[in-house]
Protein backbone atom coordinates (compact mmCIF):
# COMPACT_ATOMS: atom_id res chain seq x y z
CA UNK A 1 0.00 0.00 0.00
CA UNK A 2 1.16 3.48 -1.06
CA UNK A 3 3.03 5.66 1.92
CA UNK A 4 0.46 8.17 1.15
CA UNK A 5 -2.52 6.33 2.03
CA UNK A 6 -0.85 4.42 5.02
CA UNK A 7 0.24 8.11 6.08
CA UNK A 8 -3.89 9.04 6.60
CA UNK A 9 -3.32 6.33 9.36
CA UNK A 10 -1.78 9.47 11.43
CA UNK A 11 -4.57 11.74 10.62
CA UNK A 12 -8.01 9.47 11.52
CA UNK A 13 -9.96 10.37 14.29
CA UNK A 14 -8.48 7.41 17.21
CA UNK A 15 -11.09 8.08 19.70
CA UNK A 16 -13.34 5.05 20.19
CA UNK A 17 -16.13 3.91 22.33
CA UNK A 18 -14.88 0.71 24.65
CA UNK A 19 -18.82 -0.32 25.24
CA UNK A 20 -19.78 0.09 22.26
CA UNK A 21 -16.93 -2.01 20.25
CA UNK A 22 -18.54 -4.70 22.95
CA UNK A 23 -21.38 -4.39 21.75
CA UNK A 24 -20.92 -4.48 18.07
CA UNK A 25 -18.29 -7.78 18.71
CA UNK A 26 -21.17 -9.24 20.60
CA UNK A 27 -24.09 -8.76 17.79
CA UNK A 28 -20.61 -10.52 15.61
CA UNK A 29 -20.57 -13.00 18.14
CA UNK A 30 -24.14 -14.01 18.62
CA UNK A 31 -24.50 -13.82 14.17
CA UNK A 32 -22.55 -17.19 13.85
CA UNK A 33 -22.51 -18.42 17.74
CA UNK A 34 -22.32 -21.88 17.03
CA UNK A 35 -19.26 -21.68 14.64
CA UNK A 36 -17.52 -19.32 16.59
CA UNK A 37 -17.74 -21.95 19.60
CA UNK A 38 -17.29 -25.04 17.78
CA UNK A 39 -14.07 -23.38 16.17
CA UNK A 40 -12.62 -22.40 19.65
CA UNK A 41 -13.52 -25.82 20.30
CA UNK A 42 -10.76 -27.12 18.02
CA UNK A 43 -8.03 -24.48 19.24
CA UNK A 44 -8.76 -25.51 22.79
CA UNK A 45 -8.63 -29.47 22.12
CA UNK A 46 -5.13 -29.01 19.82
CA UNK A 47 -3.67 -26.50 22.65
CA UNK A 48 -4.94 -29.42 25.39
CA UNK A 49 -3.28 -32.17 23.09
CA UNK A 50 -0.11 -30.32 22.76
CA UNK A 51 0.21 -29.68 26.50
CA UNK A 52 -0.86 -33.08 27.85
CA UNK A 53 1.43 -35.46 25.04
CA UNK A 54 3.95 -32.79 23.45
CA UNK A 55 4.22 -29.92 26.36
CA UNK A 56 8.06 -29.30 25.45
CA UNK A 57 6.73 -28.32 21.80
CA UNK A 58 4.22 -25.83 23.03
CA UNK A 59 6.30 -23.10 22.17
CA UNK A 60 6.52 -24.28 18.73
CA UNK A 61 2.75 -24.46 18.52
CA UNK A 62 2.46 -20.70 19.85
CA UNK A 63 4.68 -19.36 17.51
CA UNK A 64 3.90 -21.42 14.37
CA UNK A 65 0.09 -22.20 14.50
CA UNK A 66 -1.34 -20.40 16.98
CA UNK A 67 -1.07 -17.16 14.74
CA UNK A 68 -3.08 -18.22 12.11
CA UNK A 69 -5.63 -20.07 14.03
CA UNK A 70 -6.24 -17.27 15.96
CA UNK A 71 -6.55 -14.86 12.84
CA UNK A 72 -9.20 -17.17 11.73
CA UNK A 73 -11.73 -15.01 14.06
CA UNK A 74 -10.57 -11.73 12.43
CA UNK A 75 -11.18 -13.21 8.84
CA UNK A 76 -14.67 -14.24 9.96
CA UNK A 77 -15.80 -11.28 11.40
CA UNK A 78 -14.57 -9.46 8.17
CA UNK A 79 -17.14 -11.48 6.55
CA UNK A 80 -19.86 -10.99 8.83
CA UNK A 81 -19.43 -7.33 8.65
CA UNK A 82 -19.67 -7.35 4.96
CA UNK A 83 -22.77 -9.51 5.12
CA UNK A 84 -21.33 -12.14 3.35
CA UNK A 85 -22.12 -15.69 4.10
CA UNK A 86 -20.32 -17.45 6.67
CA UNK A 87 -19.09 -21.31 6.23
CA UNK A 88 -16.98 -23.32 9.00
CA UNK A 89 -13.71 -23.73 6.61
CA UNK A 90 -13.45 -19.55 6.80
CA UNK A 91 -11.88 -20.02 9.79
CA UNK A 92 -8.54 -21.35 8.28
CA UNK A 93 -8.10 -18.40 5.83
CA UNK A 94 -5.42 -17.23 8.17
CA UNK A 95 -3.06 -20.49 7.29
CA UNK A 96 -3.21 -17.71 3.67
CA UNK A 97 -1.29 -15.62 5.51
CA UNK A 98 1.15 -18.01 7.26
CA UNK A 99 3.73 -16.74 6.55
CA UNK A 100 3.78 -12.94 7.64
CA UNK A 101 1.43 -13.71 10.86
CA UNK A 102 3.89 -16.18 12.15
CA UNK A 103 6.73 -13.26 11.45
CA UNK A 104 4.59 -10.54 13.34
CA UNK A 105 4.23 -12.86 15.84
CA UNK A 106 7.33 -13.90 16.30
CA UNK A 107 8.96 -10.41 15.99
CA UNK A 108 6.78 -8.84 18.09
CA UNK A 109 6.80 -11.27 21.04
CA UNK A 110 10.56 -11.17 20.92
CA UNK A 111 10.89 -6.97 21.10
CA UNK A 112 8.03 -7.30 23.69
CA UNK A 113 9.84 -9.84 25.92
CA UNK A 114 13.26 -7.61 25.65
CA UNK A 115 11.22 -4.56 26.93
CA UNK A 116 10.02 -6.16 30.23
CA UNK A 117 13.30 -7.91 30.64
CA UNK A 118 15.00 -4.43 30.35
CA UNK A 119 12.61 -1.55 32.20
CA UNK A 120 9.48 -3.24 32.15
CA UNK A 121 7.61 -0.13 30.41
CA UNK A 122 9.11 -0.52 26.65
CA UNK A 123 7.29 -3.95 27.09
CA UNK A 124 4.27 -3.32 27.97
CA UNK A 125 4.12 -0.28 25.61
CA UNK A 126 5.37 -2.35 22.89
CA UNK A 127 2.53 -5.02 23.68
CA UNK A 128 -0.07 -2.43 23.28
CA UNK A 129 1.09 -1.01 20.41
CA UNK A 130 1.15 -4.22 18.74
CA UNK A 131 -2.33 -5.18 19.02
CA UNK A 132 -3.26 -4.33 15.41
CA UNK A 133 0.09 -5.86 13.81
CA UNK A 134 -1.71 -9.07 12.58
CA UNK A 135 -5.08 -7.06 11.76
CA UNK A 136 -2.39 -4.79 9.44
CA UNK A 137 -0.52 -7.48 8.54
CA UNK A 138 -3.86 -9.16 6.67
CA UNK A 139 -6.00 -6.07 6.02
CA UNK A 140 -3.23 -3.68 4.59
CA UNK A 141 -1.33 -6.46 2.87
CA UNK A 142 1.60 -5.23 5.03
CA UNK A 143 5.25 -6.70 5.54
CA UNK A 144 6.06 -8.07 9.13
CA UNK A 145 7.71 -4.83 9.59
CA UNK A 146 5.69 -2.77 8.57
CA UNK A 147 2.71 -3.95 10.15
CA UNK A 148 3.96 -3.75 13.24
CA UNK A 149 5.26 -0.04 12.69
CA UNK A 150 1.81 1.13 11.70
CA UNK A 151 -0.09 -0.70 14.60
CA UNK A 152 2.31 0.77 16.65
CA UNK A 153 1.97 4.75 15.26
CA UNK A 154 -1.38 4.55 15.15
CA UNK A 155 -2.15 2.92 18.62
CA UNK A 156 0.38 5.31 20.22
CA UNK A 157 -1.83 8.24 19.37
CA UNK A 158 -3.97 6.97 22.07
CA UNK A 159 -2.17 4.16 23.49
CA UNK A 160 -4.02 4.61 26.94
CA UNK A 161 -7.40 3.97 26.01
CA UNK A 162 -5.82 0.35 24.41
CA UNK A 163 -4.39 0.19 27.55
CA UNK A 164 -7.30 -0.02 29.75
CA UNK A 165 -9.19 -2.07 26.48
CA UNK A 166 -6.35 -4.69 26.66
CA UNK A 167 -6.67 -4.93 30.54
CA UNK A 168 -10.07 -5.19 30.26
CA UNK A 169 -9.40 -8.18 27.60
CA UNK A 170 -7.37 -9.49 29.84
CA UNK A 171 -9.88 -9.78 32.81
CA UNK A 172 -12.64 -10.80 30.73
CA UNK A 173 -10.86 -13.94 29.93
CA UNK A 174 -9.26 -14.36 33.11
CA UNK A 175 -12.88 -14.56 33.92
CA UNK A 176 -13.54 -17.42 31.60
CA UNK A 177 -10.58 -19.29 32.98
CA UNK A 178 -12.03 -19.28 36.43
CA UNK A 179 -15.91 -20.42 35.19
CA UNK A 180 -14.19 -23.73 34.66
CA UNK A 181 -12.52 -22.87 31.12
CA UNK A 182 -15.80 -22.98 29.96
CA UNK A 183 -16.13 -19.50 29.27
CA UNK A 184 -13.44 -19.05 27.14
CA UNK A 185 -15.91 -20.40 24.34
CA UNK A 186 -17.11 -17.19 24.72
CA UNK A 187 -14.31 -14.82 26.37
CA UNK A 188 -11.70 -15.77 23.60
CA UNK A 189 -13.10 -15.55 20.20
CA UNK A 190 -14.74 -11.85 22.03
CA UNK A 191 -11.16 -10.74 22.22
CA UNK A 192 -10.64 -11.13 18.35
CA UNK A 193 -13.84 -9.44 17.51
CA UNK A 194 -13.61 -6.37 19.81
CA UNK A 195 -10.32 -5.75 18.49
CA UNK A 196 -11.42 -6.58 14.95
CA UNK A 197 -14.61 -4.04 15.57
CA UNK A 198 -12.35 -0.99 16.64
CA UNK A 199 -10.02 -2.05 13.93
CA UNK A 200 -12.42 -1.82 11.31
CA UNK A 201 -13.78 1.48 12.87
CA UNK A 202 -10.72 3.01 12.68
CA UNK A 203 -8.83 2.21 9.63
CA UNK A 204 -11.87 1.49 7.02
CA UNK A 205 -11.31 4.75 5.26
CA UNK A 206 -7.56 4.09 4.60
CA UNK A 207 -7.99 -0.04 3.91
CA UNK A 208 -11.12 0.19 1.64
CA UNK A 209 -12.19 0.92 -2.03
CA UNK A 210 -14.21 4.11 -2.64
CA UNK A 211 -15.16 3.79 1.82
CA UNK A 212 -16.49 0.35 0.93
CA UNK A 213 -15.30 -1.06 4.38
CA UNK A 214 -12.15 -2.75 4.59
CA UNK A 215 -10.80 -5.90 2.16
CA UNK A 216 -8.81 -9.24 2.72
CA UNK A 217 -5.89 -7.67 1.93
CA UNK A 218 -3.87 -8.96 -1.29
CA UNK A 219 -5.39 -12.07 -1.35
CA UNK A 220 -8.83 -10.94 -1.93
Amino acid sequence: MEAERLNKLLTVSIDFDIKESFVKAWELFKSQALLHVMYMLLILSIQGLVVIYVQEYMIIYSAFLAPALYSGFFLVANKISRGEPVIYPDYFGGFRFWLPLVGISLLSQVLVALGLFALVIPGVYLAVGYLFAMLMGIFGGLDVWSAMEWSRKLITRNWWQFFALLMILIAMNLLGLLLAGIGLLVSFPMTFLVLYVIFEDLTQEVFSEEGAGITHGPEA
